[in-house]
């Protein structure tokens, strides 16, 4: 997929799992399950052990995915994530290295931002979307809908907070999509391996993007909502 495919597929599934386990077996399982779920998206956090290894896993035995690396923090990271078959970039606040890398390799990213100056300062820098973060302590949907009123033309992906109660809310303030963590893919379903939970979470959450978007008026493929891949992992 290109740059256009990787952002409109992101937008269209409306969910970002961001996958920030300890070990890369964890992250393996979560990926897997997230996506049998339907939300065939993974953001592999490059602060976790064998992350780079754990995206070139999943880009080369899970080709329906798109796998991301998050929490990026200079361009050599930035290049490793890449070659090893990440297809979008995020990071924790503006870092203009990320985003110049981004623009020069033509790939997806979604710098952090908080305040309406960092929103519109990571929008002038040729990002896809501006991931604000974090939202849930700062006034969680009425935060966003209070950027959007004046920023209606820049798409936000809400993260930070985001959880069941929450998700439709921030998708009818105005979000294009949620970065979701522990509220999606929760440290004791990996530590007991509850794919089943796992799985459940992201139907919910798929099915929060959608209600959300109904009632907003924005059309959602019955395609996202059942897409449930299954694929087998195998180690790299």
């Amino acid at each position: 997929m290109n740059r256009k495919e990787v952002r409109a597929f992101i937008e269209e599934i409306g969910i970002i799992p961001s996958v920030r386990v300890s070990s890369a077996d964890d992250a393996r399982f979560a990926a897997e399950s997230v996506c049998q779920g339907g939300i065939p998206i993974a953001e592999i956090a490059v602060t976790m052990p064998g992350a780079i290894q754990v995206i070139s896993n999943l880009a080369k035995n899970a080709p329906e995915m798109i796998v991301g690396a998050g929490s990026v923090l200079d361009s050599e990271t930035a290049r490793r994530c890449i070659d090893a078959g990440a297809k979008f970039l995020t990071t924790d606040g503006l870092i203009h290295e990320i985003a110049e890398f981004a623009a020069m390799e033509d790939v997806v990213v979604f710098p952090g931002a908080l305040t309406p100056t960092e929103v519109i300062a990571a929008w002038k820098a040729d990002s896809d979307f501006v991931k604000v973060v974090p939202c849930a302590a700062v006034g969680g949907e009425k935060y966003i809908k209070a950027l959007k009123t004046p920023l209606a033309q820049i798409p936000m992906i809400a993260a930070g907070g985001v959880n069941q109660q929450t998700a439709t809310g921030y998708i009818l303030a105005g979000a294009v999509a949620l970065g979701i963590g522990q509220a999606l893919i929760p440290w004791e379903a990996i530590a007991l391996r509850q794919s089943h939970r796992i799985r459940e979470l992201s139907r919910r959450f798929l099915n929060s993007v959608q209600v959300g978007r109904q009632e907003t008026g924005t059309k959602v493929s019955q395609v996202v909502v059942n897409r449930a891949p299954a694929f087998a992992l195998k180690e790299a």
